[in-house]
């Protein structure tokens, strides 16, 4: 029997049209476009600021053109996956509500929480569910409205994040291309230094949590900075090594976009050039789970056909690791 590899069809994205720059954020909170630049790497982020709109329809906008890109049938999609940290509501999930608004009949579709490795953890399911013969066809999204959980008067987090999705078409092949191998970890040890305090079961919304705002996005900046460092730069090697690659015959490098310090890190480390690492945070700032395929969507006409690709990132949990993928088609598919 032939091997049947999980490949990367096609890639759609969107990102909303308001643009939050520097200047104006810094007329809301104490901070200036030198001291985001020099410390995170952010110039703009896309903010979705239509009332009533969530992460699914950041989905939407990124599952349909990923569709019609690839000419798929919505009878065809056997799963949809979303990672995400922003779901549309507790539940139901923010898959389901893009399986209606895509009208997908056949396909089971679930939400996956990683938080910014969201994508990472998606393409590895996504690609077991296809290596195991029973799924032919699924689609994988990041999507992230980060705007709805950050403290717009936080000047150490509110520079950082953006809104965006971009999805994934993943199908079975028998060519030696396509997800070929990951290694993910998580350590719980994270949860101090990252997370939302208030709005879960532990400590359900009320009258005190919002008055303290316990519904925003809390950051210990350095400590996250420096696992981040740590375990990217680690993984990344690891992987490469694991499958002989090195800066001669890795084509990109696919990193969580967080902090363009971070990004370089992990560059040096495998002593690759920036010219093969993608970089948008400087117009996204980082959208989570967004990031990995909003990277793609954005290089997507620069890739060929066997390009050797690392994707890795870093989220809250602590949530970590790396992908290995042979690219499995030429240029932009339009």
């Amino acid at each position: 029997m032939e091997k049947i590899n999980a490949v990367i069809t096609g890639v759609g994205g969107y990102v909303p049209d308001y643009v939050l720059t520097n200047e104006e954020l810094s007329r809301m909170v104490d901070t200036n476009d030198e001291w985001i630049m020099t410390r995170i790497g952010v110039k703009e982020r896309r903010i979705l600021n239509e009332e009533g709109l969530g992460t699914s329809y950041l989905a939407r906008k990124a599952a349909k053109q990923l569709m019609q890109k690839t000419d798929s049938d919505p009878d065809s999609i056997d799963c949809v996956i979303v990672a995400t940290t922003t779901p549309d509501y507790h539940f139901p999930s923010t898959a389901s509500i893009l399986c209606d608004k895509l009208g997908l009949k056949n396909a089971y579709a679930f939400d996956l929480q990683a938080a910014c490795s969201g994508f990472l953890f998606a393409m590895e399911t996504a690609a077991s569910m296809i290596q195991s013969g029973r799924h032919k066809k699924i689609i994988i999204v990041g999507a992230d409205k980060m705007s709805s959980m950050v403290n717009y008067s936080d000047r150490a987090t509110c520079p950082i994040f953006g809104d965006g999705a971009a999805a994934c078409m993943v199908e079975a092949t028998t060519e030696d291309f396509g997800i070929m191998d990951s290694i993910l970890r998580t350590d719980g040890k994270g949860l101090p230094f990252l997370h939302m305090k208030a709005g879960g079961s532990v400590c359900p919304p009320s009258y005190f949590t919002i008055d303290n705002k316990m519904h925003y996005l809390y950051q210990e900046g350095r400590t996250v900075f420096k696992y981040a460092v740590s375990y990217m730069s680690d993984v990344t090697e690891q992987i490469a090594k694991k499958h002989g690659l090195s800066k001669d015959n890795i084509d990109w490098i696919v990193p969580h976009q967080a902090n363009l310090r971070i990004i370089d890190a992990v560059a040096s480390r495998l002593e690759v050039p920036l010219s093969k690492v993608m970089i948008n945070i400087q117009r996204y700032g980082n959208t989570s789970a967004g990031t990995l395929p909003l990277c793609l969507w954005d290089y997507e006409k620069q890739l060929k056909k066997g390009d050797n690709i690392i994707f890795t990132a870093f989220g809250a949990g602590f949530t970590w690791g790396a992908s290995y993928v042979k690219w499995g088609y030429d240029g932009d598919k339009i």
